[in-house]
């Protein structure tokens, strides 16, 4: 089965049509920037023409960068203000034509790797953390997902964990690559004494570094590079999309 997965950003809106059964995408993926101020109406209406040429008859899935409650977000911390307390699955749903299956960004990268990467039939607990901007995150257990964690926003000595750990800061403060390691393994050592996960993917684009810093981790769980990159959002949207019209 196809379905279009849609990945919203502050920077940037993503898109692609998705083999469901592979996680691979149909085509090229296609992006356009993240309008500015990016209100929802601009962002649907962008979003909509982005995806005008994928086909028409297919479900669609969006991850956004808030969470996500009964399909309303909660919080606007890469978009504008208005998003807190916006119906955005009913606006997307409107503005496509179609249902949406709306959920964290995060989440759905998660999703994705669960169901075609790194995560794919792991058992027990799984946190997934993309290292961008900030820290997003995804718990799974046994595959079946505990939505809107937000771990990257745990206090670590006296701040959010993203705003010490996160690759931006790494590139923004000009940390060598063991310090950042030192930093992070903090944020896992955290969340490790929190959930004990059997499994820690770090993904975003800096996964594709992996080997410059995951052996220099020094934490209990077992921890690998996720295999989708920036691929995963789109793919685990689109999944569940998929998923959601097949119930």
């Amino acid at each position: 089965m196809q379905a279009i997965g849609i990945d919203v950003g502050g920077s940037g809106v993503k898109a692609s049509l998705v083999d469901t059964r592979t996680g691979e995408f149909v085509g090229e993926r296609v992006r356009v920037d993240t309008p500015q101020p990016a209100t929802p109406d601009a962002v649907v209406a962008a979003t909509r023409h982005l995806i005008a040429h994928l086909p028409a008859d297919v479900p669609v899935g969006v991850g956004f960068p808030a969470p996500v409650v009964d399909g309303v977000t909660t919080t606007a911390s890469h978009v504008d203000p208005a998003w807190v307390g916006a119906p955005a699955r009913d606006l997307f749903t409107r503005a496509l034509g179609r249902p949406v299956a709306f959920l964290n960004d995060a989440d759905a990268a998660g999703v994705g790797e669960a169901r075609f990467g790194a995560a794919r039939g792991a058992s027990g607990v799984v946190v997934v953390l993309t290292l961008g901007t900030g820290i997003g995150s995804a718990v799974l257990h046994d595959g079946v997902l505990l939505p809107n964690t937000e771990l990257g926003h745990l206090e670590i000595r006296g701040e959010a964990a993203e705003a010490r750990a996160a690759s931006a800061v790494r590139k923004a403060q000009g940390l060598s690559w063991h310090h950042w390691a030192e930093r992070l393994s903090e944020v896992i050592g955290v969340i490790d004494r929190l959930l004990w996960p059997d499994l820690v993917l770090l993904g975003g684009g800096v996964s594709r570094k992996a080997d410059r810093f995951v052996p220099l981790l020094d934490v209990r769980p077992p921890v690998r590079a996720a295999e989708l990159q920036n691929r995963a959002g789109i793919a685990g949207a689109a999944a569940l999309a998929a998923e959601a019209a097949a119930e």
